[in-house]
């Protein structure tokens, strides 16, 4: 362990990056659902390293860093945070890109842990794209908003959802879009019912009370894959 600290200090890596790194892996791992033991186990590394990794500023050289990043499914860039005040997708393409639609169920599947996506709607101005935190439930998509805002849609209005994975390291990616009708949730059995299944948590703040149902009219996808991308 200490021979594993010495190398972990010796290693320059920018030290904005130091604090985040801990951050990240330690939310990658549980959005994964692994225990450190598995991380540890498939990363080739002792458990007490990846807890020490976790919970402190302390880096790893970069090839301990590489094995780290494949256990947990991403690239060792998204680990240390790198570029991500820039728009992604600014690297060239990789070579002999395939384009390939999503099967209904495949698009689900992206859609059901949850996250961040981007609801569209038309407004007087013309339309607009909104991030907004959603859930799955029952089939359709859910988000919370405030009352009054932009993303507080009307009941019936025909609305778009997308949401998408960027992989820099290997030109990669995945897009899901929800085509629907909104209906506002007021029915107080509802609202209770989706606090205790699948109440998203916006990162913007309180005061988001209102709840946006989209009911799904179609759902697509597409994936870009090349020829070193891992999930091919």
């Amino acid at each position: 362990m200490s021979e594993q600290r010495s190398r972990a200090g010796s290693t320059e890596w920018p030290s904005e990056r130091r604090g985040d790194m801990a951050r990240r892996v330690s939310l990658r791992r549980e959005r994964l659902g692994l225990s450190r033991q598995e991380v540890a186990d498939r990363a080739g590394m002792a458990v007490e390293y990846l807890e020490y990794l976790e919970s402190s500023a302390g880096m790893p050289d970069a090839a301990a860093l590489a094995r780290l990043a494949g256990a947990l499914d991403t690239s060792v860039q998204e680990l240390l945070g790198v570029g991500l005040e820039a728009p992604p997708g600014r690297a060239a393409a990789a070579a002999d890109p395939v384009m390939e639609e999503l099967s209904a169920p495949v698009c689900w599947s992206k859609l059901a842990p949850g996250g961040i996506g981007r609801v569209v709607l038309s407004t007087r101005e013309g339309p607009v794209a909104l991030p907004v935190n959603f859930r799955v439930l029952d089939g359709t998509v859910v988000y919370r908003t405030a009352e009054g805002s932009t993303a507080c849609a009307d009941r019936g209005a025909l609305v778009a959802f997308e949401v998408d994975h960027i992989d820099e390291a290997v030109r990669s990616g995945w897009s899901v879009l929800v085509r629907g009708t909104a209906a506002r949730l007021d029915e107080p059995e509802a609202v209770e019912h989706l606090k205790h299944r699948g109440n998203p948590d916006p990162w913007a703040g309180d005061g988001r009370d209102v709840w946006i149902r989209i009911r799904p009219a179609s759902v697509t996808g597409r994936v870009i894959r090349t020829g070193i991308d891992p999930g091919r």
